[in-house]
């Protein structure tokens, strides 16, 4: 601000800067615009400088106008107050070491969404803490979550702890909708697994934990529902060791267990931490550490300390010669093994009984990393994808971003999510799809809270942000500067595992099924439609039968499309068991010219995948070579209606043997009959046989 009204000052003008928009203002005495600028500046002692001339004499007052570091100046000349406006830069809330970009994953109903809500509701974000079981969850904002009680789509939100930006994205636990996790890891610094301390390590665990191995995300693991009977901390450390083969850094105990559960001993302080049933459990205290579990404290503290100086040789040596490291440095190098993957800090609480999300938040802030302290993103130049590029975080880097997300919204229309990984990116603007070489115009940037949505202005690196106005990028692909282009690493989806055939209740509706499967499509990579053109059937697939009630339900809801879905039609496929050898003779004379054509056809079985051949054995010219395409046309179209039920026949070799002709009569219309009903009466003969279809299942095994 000084800055600003020293230049005005140079110009000897009272121009002062006001957050207001483009207009003129009359009658506004140099008086009143200085007390404007006490006001919106907070000074105490804003003084009127002499005019020198009007406002326009000179080029470079206006030149230092534009400079001005605010949107607008004000300059009062002759009683009358001009307002120009200016570029405006905003600057960061909050540096980049101060973001979090975290996800929140688990088996189903672990506790993944109630621990968000509390969270939001702990940092300010929400007013009141939604509950699943009640349908109030923020982050479960689509009518099928509310109804079921699940996640079903991944949701963004945003929340600040402790001067830190935390974007959060809440993951479905449901196998069936593991492209959510997936696709939110992919461009995630770091994340949350929550384990249910009764149920300890399940099977959907290990997925997600498998998941963020591949993508190298650093994780806390928190030991959830500590108040459920039969809930045990411990044995869920030991099977984090068994079944994940990672190594756990507890850095917390419960005080208590089931009814009993109070709080935690923080083993970093070694303070505990109590929580009392006021306030929907935002106060909590320190107390001293309870007598009879000091010495479990203690054991637990000690194994941690050997762990994290580890990480340190002058920690390791100090350590050896009996010296503690303090709390500044343990939380240091906690964060660095947390970071390089060397272990996983164990935390504890309930969210429902809202005990230990503070602490949880504390650490998410001190050992998960900011989008600083990971690598560069890596991707290939845009003309040669063999050379290697590198997109280090920062404002000044040139743009790129990754697309992870598609959502159709009833009153924006289509929002692309994007994580920014480098350089800022402003609505109006145009980028770059990589991936396809088309420009993209950014028609809003939005920042996403659930399904409700807030305009900015300016999206920077590290954000997760939705755009609007995209129309030809979809999930996995790269927007980037159209000065510098660069192609990210692209994402996996799985193949889906399970078909129904859908159709309309009413013809009507076709056409409004097919857009909206269409749209579903682009939301979803893991669920794709197609046309069976043998059955006539349209068939959906998806990744487990939850996944398409979903889908079905959708194009119920947002579509107004009622569909019945059933199961499709089995594409059975016919072939032969031993080799036969028919001759056929077409033969037909009802005045004028005739239809003449006699074939020799051998029918033999071939291994199982190698489809249909044809062979021609003509010597001598028996079957003129002009009429042979009319043989294979005959053959051809026999293939895809075999003799035992009109399914497609596979696997077989004809061989054209022998055959005679008229000079007068034959012709490719006659041979071509005449192959067809060769068909009929070989492949008959051959040992018919219908085949069905064949799974091959992978089952992966792991130690």
């Amino acid at each position: 601000m000084a800055a600003s009204m020293a230049q005005a000052s140079h110009l000897g003008t009272s121009a002062v800067v006001q957050p207001c928009s483009c207009r003129d203002v009359e009658g506004t005495s140099r008086r009143s615009a200085t007390s404007s600028v006490a006001a919106f500046a907070g000074l105490k002692n804003a003084k009127s400088v002499p005019l020198a001339s009007s406002l326009g004499d000179s080029a470079a007052q206006r030149d230092a106008l534009r400079r001005s570091a605010f949107g607008s100046a004000s300059v009062t000349t002759g009683g009358r107050k001009a307002v120009v406006c200016m570029a405006a830069e905003e600057k960061r809330e909050f540096p980049l070491q101060q973001y979090r970009n975290i996800g929140i994953m688990a088996h189903i109903d672990a506790g993944k969404t109630t621990t968000t809500e509390r969270i939001l509701f702990y940092t300010g974000r929400n007013y009141k803490i939604g509950e699943v079981h009640e349908g109030t969850a923020t982050m479960d904002w689509m009518e099928q979550e509310q109804e079921r009680g699940i996640t079903i789509t991944s949701a963004a939100t945003t929340a600040k702890w402790k001067d830190h930006r935390i974007n959060i994205i809440d993951t479905p636990g449901h196998v069936d909708f593991t492209l959510e996790v997936e696709r939110a890891l992919r461009v995630l610094d770091g994340a949350i697994c929550l384990f249910d301390s009764v149920a300890g390590v399940e099977p959907q665990s290990e997925t997600v934990w498998r998941q963020a191995d591949k993508y190298c995300v650093p994780r806390i693991c928190f030991v959830n529902k500590m108040d459920r009977l039969g809930a045990n901390f411990f044995r869920t450390r030991d099977m984090i060791i068994s079944n994940l083969g990672a190594k756990p850094l507890v850095l917390q105990i419960p005080i208590g267990a089931e009814d009993s559960f109070a709080g935690i001993i923080d083993l970093v302080r070694m303070k505990a931490v109590v929580w009392n049933g006021e306030e929907l459990g935002a106060a909590f205290e320190d107390q001293d550490i309870p007598e009879n579990l000091l010495e479990l404290a203690e054991e637990y503290r000690a194994t941690m300390i050997e762990l994290v100086v580890e990480q340190d040789d002058e920690a390791m040596e100090a350590y050896l010669e009996g010296q503690e490291p303090d709390e500044a440095t343990i939380n240091r190098l906690i964060r660095k093994g947390t970071i390089a993957l060397d272990f996983v800090p164990v935390l504890c609480g309930s969210a429902f009984k809202n005990k230990g999300v503070q602490p949880l938040l504390d650490a998410v802030i001190a050992y998960l990393p900011s989008p600083l302290d990971k690598p560069p993103m890596k991707g290939c130049d845009y003309e040669n994808p063999d050379i290697a590029v590198d997109r280090k975080p920062g404002d000044n880097e040139p743009f790129s971003g990754l697309a992870f997300k598609i959502m159709n919204d009833s009153f924006v229309g289509s929002l692309t999510f994007v994580r920014v990984y480098s350089g800022t990116l402003s609505a109006g603007t145009y980028v770059m799809n990589s991936n396809k070489n088309k420009k993209e115009r950014i028609g809003r940037l939005l920042e996403m809270h659930a399904n409700s949505r807030e305009d900015v202005k300016i999206a920077r690196t590290g954000d997760i942000i939705a755009l609007a106005g995209l129309k030809d990028t979809v999930t996995g692909e790269t927007l980037c500067d159209p000065e510098n282009p660069v192609v990210l690493e692209r994402m996996d989806f799985p193949d889906p595992v399970i078909k129904v055939a859908i159709e309309p209740k009413t013809k009507a509706d076709v056409d409004k099924m097919s857009m909206g499967l269409i749209k579903l499509a682009q939301e979803d990579p893991s669920f794709h439609f197609s046309r069976d053109e043998e059955t006539n059937q349209t068939v959906i697939e998806g990744m487990g039968e939850l996944h398409l009630d979903i889908i079905v339900d959708r194009l119920k809801r947002e579509f107004k499309v009622e569909a019945e879905v059933g199961q499709p039609q089995v594409n059975y496929r016919e072939s032969i068991s031993k080799v036969s050898t028919v001759k056929y003779t077409h033969k037909k004379q009802s005045g004028g010219q005739g239809q003449f054509a006699e074939i020799e056809v051998k029918f033999e079985p071939l291994e199982a995948g190698s489809g249909y051949e044809f062979k021609s054995e003509i010597k001598g010219g028996s079957v003129p070579r002009e009429y042979v395409p009319g043989v294979v046309k005959g053959l051809e179209e026999c293939m895809s209606n075999g003799v035992l039920a009109g399914y497609p026949v596979v696997d077989v070799r004809a061989v054209l043997l022998d055959g005679s002709y008229h000079e007068v009569d034959s012709s490719v219309l006659a041979f071509q009959l005449a192959a067809r009903g060769a068909f009929r009466e070989g492949i008959a003969k051959a040992g018919p046989k219908l085949l069905e279809p064949i799974m091959k299942v992978k089952f992966p095994a792991y130690p």
